[in-house]
């Protein structure tokens, strides 16, 4: 299957994708399109072009309605006829005008364990409440706020030395583990969704 990748940033998540990819460590994918920022200046974009995948830069412009923009990024991408779609630190709510156009094709990473700890700084907030143990999470997009199917998640249990920094560092090294692992599963059809319950293959459990 062909993968296309968003991010908003640094893109550390792309990076362990594309080299899983290129070290051929990720079964199921037959290419990585491209990846795409809807920011300009976004680190992720001189990484990625270092590994030789394509970049895609499609900057929303403030006179334009969320349903236009989400127009162009159809378009943009369509060429490339990507089966999955992964969001590695795409900071932009995706609305239905997107969604409808790939239905159960996109995926999301998340320094959670969901349902815990929406949106963003997820670290933090996690980290701020208190918890003995958050994690991170891949799931399904669809039209709630980081509230699709869950694919697989991957608990990090905070140290008693642990500051913000260092709790959200180690929640990042599981992030780079868990979403390849994710992407392999999807690709390869290793899974079925039974009501809101990704039930995985049993040599993926």
């Amino acid at each position: 299957m062909k993968v296309g990748i968003f991010i908003s940033g640094t893109g550390t998540n792309m990076v362990a994708v594309c080299r899983n990819f290129l070290d051929r460590k990720l079964d199921g994918v037959e290419e990585i399109s491209f990846v795409l920022s809807d920011k300009r200046s976004a680190p992720g974009l001189e990484k990625a072009e270092a590994m030789g995948i394509k970049t895609i830069v499609l900057l929303k412009r403030k006179e334009q309605t969320r349903e236009d923009y989400e127009a162009e990024l159809l378009k943009a991408i369509e060429p490339y006829d990507v089966g999955l779609l992964v969001l590695a630190g795409f900071m932009k709510v995706l609305g239905n005008r997107f969604l409808e156009g790939f239905c159960g094709r996109i995926i999301n990473i998340h320094p959670s364990l969901l349902p815990s700890f929406k949106g963003v700084n997820a670290q933090s907030q996690a980290f701020e409440y208190g918890v003995k143990v958050s994690g991170c999470t891949v799931h399904f997009v669809d039209s709630t706020l980081d509230g699709g199917p869950i694919i697989l998640q991957q608990p990090v249990f905070r140290k008693n030395d642990d500051t913000d920094d260092t709790f959200r560092a180690r929640i990042l090294e599981q992030e780079h583990i868990l979403l390849s692992k994710a992407v392999s599963i999807v690709c390869k059809g290793d899974y079925k969704i039974c009501g809101r319950y990704v039930v995985l293959n049993q040599e993926e459990l």
